[in-house]
């Protein structure tokens, strides 16, 4: 199953006051697990940046510059993320964020139903507990050391790891490397069966005339047993 784990990092926090995307980030799964393949924009929102939105990612105004706009992108994304779930942590503000992008790019919104949003899984799990993307790393051991600033694609890297916590883990005896591939793990749990059947002598299963013998004598102590009508 293929998704894709997005996040965005804008220059305010409302859309409709005027801010923008400024950087996307985006990171396939199959079956939870990370294939290697990512993309990331920086895009020039046309526009200054504040500094308190700075001091949370640190892109300048200066930085983004001479980054291509979000119509130059479009189709890259577009065509990565394909139509594919979606796991966002917070959805409901890239998402406004992104389709106020695309509504300026004149191209259709992505549905808000096909995202699957960590931030309500998280809380499902682990009911009055934090669940900032800082906070379930904490919980779940993800190494934080090299999230100094928020980074829309090193933020979807960490929201992966949890998002497969958040999914049940790696669990031990199944194959979930995502470079072994769907047909060696159905080979590899086959030779598996094959293993327990082979490593198990038949079995028996008609009564001996000892154990009939020991079942007529129960019944003999019943009243109106219902398995001799």
């Amino acid at each position: 199953m293929r998704e894709i784990v997005l996040d965005t990092e804008t220059t305010g926090l409302d859309p409709l006051a005027g801010h923008r995307v400024i950087e996307i980030g985006c990171v396939e799964l199959y079956s939870f697990l990370p294939t290697g393949q990512t993309r990331q924009f920086y895009l020039n929102p046309d526009r200054d940046i504040p500094e308190e939105s700075f001091k949370v990612h640190g892109l300048s105004a200066a930085f983004l510059a001479d980054k291509p706009r979000f119509p130059d992108v479009v189709e890259d994304f577009l065509a990565f993320i394909g139509d594919s779930p979606l796991i966002i942590h917070n959805a409901d503000f890239d998402l406004r964020f992104l389709n106020a992008e695309l509504r300026l790019a004149k191209r259709p919104p992505i549905a808000v139903e096909r995202a699957i949003d960590t931030v309500h899984l998280a809380r499902s799990k682990f009911p009055g507990a934090q669940v900032n993307l800082d906070a379930l790393c904490r919980r779940f051991e993800i190494d934080l050391t090299a999230r100094v600033l928020h980074g829309a694609l090193l933020d979807c890297e960490l929201l992966a790891a949890v998002y497969l916590e958040l999914r049940g883990g790696r669990q031990p005896g199944l194959v979930l490397d995502a470079a072994v591939g769907t047909a060696a793990a159905v080979e590899a749990i086959g030779e598996l069966a094959q293993a327990c059947a082979e490593a198990r002598p038949p079995r028996q299963h008609r009564a001996t005339e000892a154990e009939l013998a020991a079942h007529a004598a129960m019944l003999a102590q019943l009243k109106n047993p219902i398995w001799l009508g």
